[in-house]
Formats: structure tokens, C-alpha cells, sequence
């Protein structure tokens, strides 16, 4: 098994982008793609079957089957990953581990706070250092025994229900100036408390977090749209240009215009037929 490719689509607004991303396509024989979807609401068409997506929700599509994403709400634009993955006829285990949802044609409720883990994934499995590869393999290999383990598992309960709602405030407020009382304040908890609880939940605090969805937000943006270093800046209300290159290099260590080169996706380009 491997990673193919992993690609992080943040708002999709831009008319290029849905036209990229909605198309109706499949993948080659021994091909799976997962579908973890983080912010707004859209249908997924699986072969000749609709879906009702979800933020939170994640749906694994067959080799060879035509899939599309139905874009339905433009006020409320979607957030998703796509992983796309690899095998070969001899992994047998991993057949069986994806069979088992294919079989089901499920959509799994794992709430929003596995967006670093798919993160983490992108981050890991597209990169050049082949241990970082194997890691991310081994990452969704061991995923994918907890989604076929038990029938009806569910990633979140009540106990994450302040987290939860906390991404939610983030997540939407990707392009305003959020400081941590105001989401304390939103949640009824203290500061103290909520940044404890955050930081046992997610490994980090909640405004690095905030500003890790930033980048992750201004990545996309980097690699869709040829929006200018300026108006991205401005976009998230960064204080200036300079601002933004510098902490988007701290980041992700490269710099925003070679980031852009780097992983440029053409998304006006008309897929193949």
C-alpha cells in the first residue's frame, strides 16, 4: 500500500475549483480515495448512488467507480481532504480493510478534529523522505482498522462537544481576527480551562491551532488560485504581506511564492476523458 496523493481543498468558491473538483471521474484499478470532509455541505454522487456530506463525515469510494462532489450551498463553501491511495493485488489485509466499507457504501460521523490527523497525513505521506512516507502508510493503515472495527464506532462523543464547537468558531472565522477570550467567552469556560482542554485534546493551543488553519487555508489558496501574495495576505487578515510570507515560511519552511511552484495545481486544466 501506498500514498498516491493527498490534496487539501479549502472554501471552494472559485469557478475553476468546483469545475476541477466536481467533475465525475474514477480512479485506476487497485485505487481508493478517501473523502474527509470538514465545512460545508454538498452531496457525493457514488456511482449511481447520492450521499448527504456533511462537515465531519468521511466516505471511501471503490477502484474504477465514477464519483463526483455536488456542490449545493455557495454561501456555505466546502473543506475537504482527499486521500488517494494505492495497493496491490497481493495486500490482502488492506482489501479486506476497505471491502469492509465498501460493502456497507457507509458514511462514517467523525467530527471535525481529525483534520490534523489527515494534516498530518498530507504533510508526511507527499513527502521526500521515504521514513515520513512510511509513516503516514502505517498512520492510515492503523485508521483504517479503527473505521472497520466496530459497526457503528463514532469518533466524537459528548465529552469533545467544546472542542468541536471551538473548530467550528475557528473554522469559520478563518478571515477575521479571533483571540482566544473570544472563544472561551463563546464556549462559557474560562481561558485557563479551555486552553487546557484544548491542549489535551489537540497537542497545541487553540490560537496555534487558529493559526495553523490560517495556513492551511492560505495553502490552498496558493495552489488554486492565482490570487496575489497580497490579496491572500489581506484575505486573512494578516497585517501586511510581509507578515504573512514570514509566518507562512515558519510554518510550513518554505517561502509562499516557492510554495506555490511547488505545488501548483491546475485546476483550470480540463480533465482527461
Amino acid at each position: 500500500m501506498k500514498i498516491l496523493d493527498v490534496v487539501f481543498v479549502y472554501q471552494m468558491k472559485e469557478e475553476t475549483e468546483i469545475r476541477w473538483h466536481s467533475r465525475y471521474h474514477s480512479h485506476g484499478k487497485n485505487e481508493f480515495e478517501l473523502h474527509y470532509f470538514i465545512q460545508g455541505n454538498a452531496s457525493f454522487l457514488n456511482d449511481r448512488t447520492r450521499f448527504r456530506i456533511e462537515p465531519g463525515t468521511l466516505f471511501l469510494t471503490s477502484p474504477e467507480i465514477h464519483h463526483s462532489i455536488i456542490v449545493q450551498d455557495d454561501d456555505n463553501p466546502l473543506s475537504y481532504y482527499a486521500v488517494l491511495i494505492g495497493t496491490e493485488d497481493s495486500d490482502r489485509e488492506i482489501h479486506r480493510l476497505l471491502s469492509i466499507d465498501l460493502k456497507s457504501n457507509r458514511l462514517y460521523h467523525l467530527g471535525t478534529n481529525y483534520r490534523f490527523f489527515f494534516e498530518e497525513i498530507k504533510e508526511k505521506g507527499l513527502s521526500a523522505n521515504r521514513a515520513l512516507r512510511q509513516s503516514a502508510v502505517h498512520q492510515l493503515i492503523s485508521f483504517l482498522y479503527v473505521l472497520s472495527g466496530e459497526e457503528d464506532f463514532h469518533f466524537s462523543d459528548s465529552r469533545n462537544s467544546h472542542i468541536e464547537k471551538a473548530l467550528r468558531i475557528m473554522q469559520n472565522n478563518i478571515t477575521n481576527n479571533l483571540e482566544l477570550e473570544d472563544i472561551a467567552q463563546r464556549l462559557g469556560l474560562s481561558n485557563s480551562y479551555f486552553i487546557r482542554l484544548f491542549q489535551q485534546k489537540m497537542k497545541t493551543t487553540p490560537m496555534k491551532y487558529f493559526m495553523k488553519l490560517k495556513i492551511e487555508a492560505a495553502g490552498a489558496m496558493l495552489t488554486s488560485t492565482d490570487r496575489t501574495l497580497l490579496t491572500i495576505a489581506q484575505d486573512l487578515n494578516f497585517y501586511s504581506e510581509f507578515h504573512f510570507s514570514r509566518v507562512f515560511k515558519q510554518y510550513t519552511g518554505t517561502a509562499p511564492s516557492i510554495y506555490r511552484k511547488q505545488y501548483l495545481q491546475f485546476v483550470d486544466k480540463e480533465p482527461d476523458q
